[in-house]
């Protein structure tokens, strides 16, 4: 007897084949890995291939693998990640494709297969700068307009690089430099005797 995620990896490879470039089942989930050049007709392959059915995209997130692994991380820097569920079969997958370039990270937009994908792929670009081509209105959608860089990459410093405020003298809001001083804060836990103690 087999189990559902046997099903669902026999069902991916069948719908997929060569395209997976890895199929990793672990605590009762599938991820697949697939090139970024495959990613748009394979989510296509995802949806529309009857033995998936993968009818809704739950989720698409960036990653930033810069630190990965407490740096021994050897692959592309930047990926996209994609949850999709079959309500037709009952089941989910993880769909990962790594960009090719990591000084201009791109994939493929999914607007045009799921339009859920807008704002998530928004979301992506603003907070770790990966475009997503095809996409027809990727603007920021969490920082202000003029923000300078990409809050979420492990190498924007954590004070940012400038600070907006309102000027009254010039009675409108302005960006200047950052004025915090670093520290570093060490937090003082307070317990009883015996805590925790029975």
């Amino acid at each position: 007897m087999t189990t559902k995620l046997e099903t669902l990896a026999s069902a991916l490879q069948q719908a997929l084949g060569e395209k997976i470039k890895s199929l990793t089942a672990a605590l009762g989930e599938i991820t697949i890995v697939v090139g970024a050049a495959d990613y748009l007709s394979t989510m296509k392959q995802l949806r529309d291939h009857p033995v998936t059915r993968f009818e809704q995209l739950i989720d698409l997130c960036g990653v930033d693998y810069l630190q990965y692994g407490d740096g021994s991380w050897e692959g592309a820097r930047y990926a996209v990640v994609s949850q999709l569920m079959s309500v037709t079969h009952n089941w989910r997958v993880r769909v990962r494709a790594f960009a090719t370039d990591d000084a201009y990270p791109i994939v493929a937009s999914l607007c045009g297969v799921w339009p859920a994908a807008n704002w998530y792929e928004r979301e992506a670009f603003d907070l770790y700068g990966i475009l997503f081509d095809g996409h027809d209105d990727l603007r920021r959608i969490l920082t202000d307009y003029g923000f300078i860089g990409h809050p979420f990459r492990k190498d924007f410093p954590v004070s940012g690089y400038v600070e907006m405020r309102y000027d009254p003298e010039q009675k409108r809001v302005i960006y200047q430099p950052v004025t915090i001083e670093p520290r570093e804060n060490v937090p003082r836990v307070i317990r009883e005797e015996n805590y925790g103690v029975r």
